[in-house]
């Protein structure tokens, strides 16, 4: 039903990891892209045994079959970390390719399992995007987040709940190694507070009854799992007084509601603001990736509360984003700000504004125009 924008772009004849939060479509994707591949799925209990007991079983079933040019692809990699030493020795003794996917490296990098140094590109898998959804609903998106089944399902309240219990509370507890699951699942909803906006180790560790360093380290352990990033501030040569601190975000505006607890989010409240700007985030987020440039994308913000949402590449774009139907000229404060330091190729408002327009040099966009230019590279290039 949704065509992807990822296609492994570059990979060629190379093995690689494809990495993704749990049903952003991983599977599902390989199986388009590779449908002849031989494949072993980890969630499959009685080759999971099979494997973990014996990895070797790997490459004495592989050697024992026809030679292929496509590639082997094996799914939930990070449970059986052994399986890393037959794949890098198959892969330069017998060249053989593998796709390995997975949901978290952390396992593998806490267990120094063998990442094969270096000899296999390194892809993600966001959730879904505007432009791989026909007949893409904003309103839809931003209640029901961008996860394919959460995203088509007529109330995604229960699958949403589940999700946050059966795998944040309960396989991501498992990765925190601690005891104190009250105080991790506190922490998931404290990072949902400050989810875009500033964080605070400290008065989230006193909201959850543990540590600022515990708390990093359970930040780490949303990075590690793909299921938050931090966004940096923009400190190159200030000339004002800029804040620091990084920002936070979940991988998915669904996730963060279903934290929050949110009723359904409509046009002119303040959640619509919120999970409208994260939703551009991950609009952008996708893009980095998907695109193959890896730019840059930092926030902007001074002591004195000017302030710019997202800073694409080297300064190349600023991008305000704003939940109101006809951008003022209070929104434009924090691009004039940026720009009278920075050069700027590109200075955008993304609001829900009607038509695209130009105020001062800054272009105020629909935010369908902005990410129909996105997609084309003319955002970022």
């Amino acid at each position: 039903m949704f065509k992807r924008i990822s296609t492994l772009l570059g990979r060629g004849r190379e093995s690689c990891f494809l990495w993704g939060p749990r049903q952003t479509g991983k599977s599902t994707l390989l199986a388009a892209l590779l449908p002849g591949s031989p494949r072993y799925d980890l969630l499959q209990s009685d080759l999971f045994a099979r494997l973990s007991a014996r990895p070797a079983l790997l490459r004495e079933e592989l050697l024992a079959g026809p030679p292929g040019s496509l590639p082997v692809v094996i799914d939930e990699v990070q449970k059986v970390p052994g399986l890393l030493d037959e794949v890098q020795w198959l892969m330069v003794n017998k060249q053989v390719q593998f796709v390995l996917c997975g949901s978290s490296a952390r396992k593998l990098k806490r267990g120094g399992a063998n990442l094969l140094g270096g000899r296999a590109l390194r892809y993600e898998l966001f959730p879904l995007v505007s432009a791989e959804i026909p007949g893409f609903e904003l309103l839809r998106a931003l209640n029901h987040g961008l996860l394919p089944r959460h995203y088509l399902a007529q109330d995604p309240r229960r699958m949403l709940d589940a999700y946050v219990g059966d795998y944040l509370k309960e396989e991501i507890a498992a990765e925190a190694l601690t005891r104190n699951l009250p105080a991790f699942s506190r922490f998931l909803e404290a990072a949902a507070l400050s989810n875009g906006g500033v964080v605070s180790y400290t008065n989230i560790a006193a909201e959850c009854g543990v540590s600022a360093p515990t708390v990093k380290q359970y930040f780490s352990i949303l990075e590690d799992t793909m299921l938050g990033r931090f966004v940096p501030a923009w400190r190159k040569r200030p000339k004002r007084r800029v804040v620091q601190a990084p920002r936070f975000y979940y991988f998915d505006v669904g996730l963060a509601n279903a934290l929050l607890k949110r009723s359904a989010i409509a046009p002119r409240s303040e959640a619509f603001g919120r999970a409208f700007e994260h939703f551009i985030y991950q609009e952008i987020a996708a893009h980095r990736e998907y695109s193959g440039l890896r730019y840059p994308v930092s926030y902007w913000r001074t002591t004195s509360q000017l302030e710019v949402d997202f800073i694409l590449g080297d300064h190349q774009t600023a991008v305000e984003v704003k939940g109101t139907e006809q951008a003022a000229e209070r929104h434009l404060k924090g691009l004039k700000a940026f720009r009278e330091e920075y050069p700027t190729r590109h200075a955008i408002v993304v609001s829900l504004d009607p038509r695209p327009r130009v105020v001062e040099g800054i272009s105020i966009l629909p935010w369908a125009v902005f990410l129909e230019r996105l997609w084309a590279g003319k955002i970022v290039s």
